[in-house]
């Protein structure tokens, strides 16, 4: 634990913006983009092959507390995720992104875990990207979300109950815009567990999502409103939640300091799993460009018993499932270098109702930490 705190002294020490270069009358870069810009080995447009090449990564460590009526889980120090690899483009349009994922917690010195990100990217023009083989494939507010832009420490539990949470599948998925106010991200991915590139051994899943940004608005800076919706063929053997359908409207307003996201989502289950429906709701206040305050009202119910996995942590305590999940996050963020850099901590209260007496039920209090830096 010590040592999570010690990097967080450190990094409140180093300052955000170098003064004003006199000789020359522009503005020197900040202590943070001379570190990041290392991250860029190579970058040439005049090249016809290769225009840039960069590494690109995640580091995550953090802590927790909680506490329960089932019990407890403390982890002083931990590695939540790390991730490495580059990106690189080529041929002006296209490009190509390998990322591997690796447990830094692993002690037997086997750290490698699988393949993240391994695509192969094509941008015909500013409105059209596609990309093909292995990639991120995101539905509901935090699944759609990456984890280095998370407002919270963790996804939602409605997001972790009908999201797929692999993340990365095989497949050809492309996104864009058709204007100013509309934009798309569709696919077609084989839901088979693979650590590297899959096959389509197992099943497949679509994905269709359609957005609308709202423009001048009186009182309101920015607006959107997005419907996702997947089709999973069912499939006992694959990488995805059971759940055959899920549809979810997620919506983000901005006005001034104040923000406000929210997400009502639902899944229709197979092999046992019950249909699963639930809201999330979280205003967010932002004090100034560093500082910022969210809170977030998790709901999420099982039209049968035992539909509902418990959050990250609080599975750690109880291994069962249950009907009906209520939580209370209130977190702050202080932002070094924007999401590049960041310090999160959150402490919530979430509640596990299990009508069936299975060892389901859950209550207590929790505490998480962490630093979220990415290049």
């Amino acid at each position: 634990m010590r040592c999570l705190w010690y990097c967080i002294a450190a990094l409140a020490s180093i300052p955000g913006q170098a003064p004003l270069a006199a000789a020359a009358g522009e503005q020197e870069a900040s202590t943070f983009d001379r570190i990041w810009s290392h991250a860029k080995l190579y970058e040439n447009e005049d090249n016809r092959f290769l225009q840039k090449f960069a590494l690109s990564g995640r580091i995550q460590p953090e802590a927790a507390w909680f506490d329960a009526d089932q019990g407890e889980f403390t982890d002083e120090f931990l590695w939540r995720r790390f991730r490495f690899g580059f990106k690189a483009d080529v041929f002006r349009k296209w490009a190509l992104h390998i990322e591997g994922d690796f447990d830094l917690n692993e002690s037997s010195g086997d750290m490698y875990v699988r393949l993240t990100d391994a695509y192969i990217g094509w941008s015909p023009n500013k409105n059209l990207s596609l990309k093909f083989l292995k990639q991120s494939v995101g539905f509901t507010l935090d699944g759609a979300t990456s984890s280095k832009s998370l407002l919270t420490m963790q996804r939602n539990d409605l997001t972790n109950n009908l999201w797929f949470t692999t993340e990365y599948f095989t497949g050809i998925g492309a996104k864009g815009k058709a204007d100013e106010h509309w934009s798309y991200n569709v696919g077609i991915f084989s839901s088979e567990d693979h650590d590297e590139i899959s096959r389509f051994d197992a099943s497949y899943f679509g994905l269709v999502s359609l957005g609308y940004k709202f423009k001048e608005i009186p009182k309101l800076d920015r607006g959107m409103i997005r419907v996702d919706y997947v089709y999973n063929q069912e499939h006992i053997n694959s990488g995805t939640r059971d759940f055959s359908q899920v549809l979810s409207l997620v919506t983000k307003w901005q006005a001034g300091r104040w923000g406000i996201w929210s997400d009502l989502s639902g899944g229709k289950g197979y092999a046992g799993q019950s249909n699963v429906w639930g809201l999330v709701i979280m205003p967010i206040y932002d004090f100034s460009p560093r500082y910022q305050a969210v809170l977030r009202y998790t709901f999420a119910t099982s039209e049968g018993e035992n539909g509902v996995r418990l959050p990250r942590y609080a599975g750690r305590i109880v291994d069962g499932r249950g009907d009906e999940y209520n939580e209370i996050y209130l977190g702050f963020n202080v932002y070094f270098y924007g999401h590049k850099l960041k310090w999160q901590t959150g402490v919530e209260y979430g509640r596990m109702k299990d009508d069936a007496g299975d060892l389901g039920e859950y209550k207590g209090f929790g505490i998480n930490t962490g630093i979220r830096m990415y290049w």
